[in-house]
């Protein structure tokens, strides 16, 4: 038998007791929401807000094993490759107590506001708005890749939906509306224009053409098609533009969705991904797979930007959330929009012709990853050759 001496006893309930205090409030901060202690400024009032939210690294995930062919015609051959490219993506989840204290040491953990995450939006404008993105982002990667392997797609612009209402008259702070346009009344963000007035609406192009002749203050019908709530014709008053007050508008951003027309059946899997961040890769994936050679060289590549039609590669958000994905994934190559890389503002001293390694962004420590900017499509073909890639062999 063992005995314990009364002041080893006293010990042994104290480290005990203190192990479950410890226990007992870790338990509790992963319940309490991150708003309670935690704020971060809100660029558009300069003021310190609550941050219930963190933009945080996500995924890499490889392109190449979400395309889908369908039937192939005789003469189209899709090619295997030694390596892949990969989509890159960041979340903003809920933070609470205990995940905010542990993550806010880091300097790619970014705290967000409410408006910060989601603007003037709903979750579920943003999201629907996010989903139509990576939908159109895919087709005019289809666009753009199949022109570059040599096919002859083409390209039809699909329907209009409200990205965002407008502002008519800002406070006096510069941030704050005072007054929106009569628009607002009726229409959200994330709302597709199906007509106006019985006229079917598929680009910005229809919908000025329905408007055109109409004055400030008419009343029009809008059919519309919002999430959740289906089909619905709203009437919608129009008003002048504040900056030229002969142009009537409705007073809504709009963007336009697209439908390729392919020679063949290929699609994209996105799954749950939303935004247009993922097009340059999707379009050099498939390029890869649908001409001899090999874009890559063999190794693995992480690319981000949006794809326009004309081949530009457009800015993203989260790039160093983006760049730590990549990190963690081992991927040593990151492609990133030139507009992008100007927006980093990187320490020159850390720059070796155009290319920009892991250490220059926000001091995130050692890495191995290496950013190269590209501006256009013909740029990111270029680099990859000089890494050692095939050029496409038509």
């Amino acid at each position: 038998m063992i005995l314990v001496a009364p002041r080893q006893r006293w010990w042994a309930w104290t480290i005990a007791s203190v192990a479950l205090l410890g226990l007992g409030i870790m338990s509790i901060s992963v319940l309490i929401p991150s708003d309670v202690i935690a704020r971060t400024e809100n660029p558009r009032t300069e003021e310190q807000e609550p941050a219930p939210y963190a933009r945080v690294p996500a995924s890499a995930e490889s392109v190449n094993n979400r395309v889908v062919y369908g039937d192939l015609p005789e003469d189209v051959e899709v090619y295997d490759t030694d390596g892949d490219f990969f989509f890159v993506t960041v979340s903003a989840p809920e933070q609470s107590v205990l995940s905010w204290l542990i993550g806010s040491a880091e300097p790619v953990f970014d705290p967000l506001t409410e408006e910060g995450k989601n603007g003037r939006r709903t979750p579920v404008q943003n999201r629907e708005i996010a989903l139509q993105q990576m939908r159109t982002a895919t087709q005019e990667a289809q666009f753009v890749a199949l022109t570059a392997a040599g096919y002859k797609p083409t390209i039809e612009f699909g329907s209009v939906v409200v990205q965002d209402t407008l502002c008519r008259k800002t406070a006096e702070d510069g941030f704050t509306c005072d007054e929106e346009f009569p628009s607002s009344a009726v229409l959200q963000p994330a709302d597709t224009i199906l007509e106006v007035d019985g006229d079917p609406i598929r680009t910005i192009e229809d919908l000025s053409a329905a408007l055109d002749g109409a004055e400030p203050g008419d009343i029009v019908e809008m059919t519309i098609d919002r999430a959740v709530e289906g089909t619905m014709t709203v009437p919608v008053e129009l008003s002048s533009d504040p900056t030229d007050p002969d142009r009537t508008i409705v007073g809504f951003v709009p963007f336009d969705t697209r439908t390729v027309d392919l020679p063949f059946d290929v699609s994209i899997d996105t799954a749950a991904v939303g935004g247009p961040s993922a097009g340059a890769s999707f379009t050099l994936a498939l390029i890869d797979e649908l001409t001899e050679g090999d874009l890559t060289g063999g190794r693995d590549i992480a690319v981000t930007g949006s794809i326009r039609l004309d081949g530009s590669i457009g800015p993203i958000g989260g790039l160093a959330q983006k760049v730590s994905a990549v990190h963690q994934h081992g991927v040593q190559v990151f492609l990133i929009p030139a507009e992008q890389f100007e927006l980093t503002d990187p320490d020159p001293e850390n720059l070796d012709d155009g290319v920009c390694r892991w250490e220059c962004l926000n001091d995130a420590g050692d890495g191995e990853v290496v950013l190269i900017p590209v501006a256009t499509l013909d740029e990111a073909l270029a680099v990859l050759e000089s890494l050692g890639g095939d050029p496409i062999a038509l």
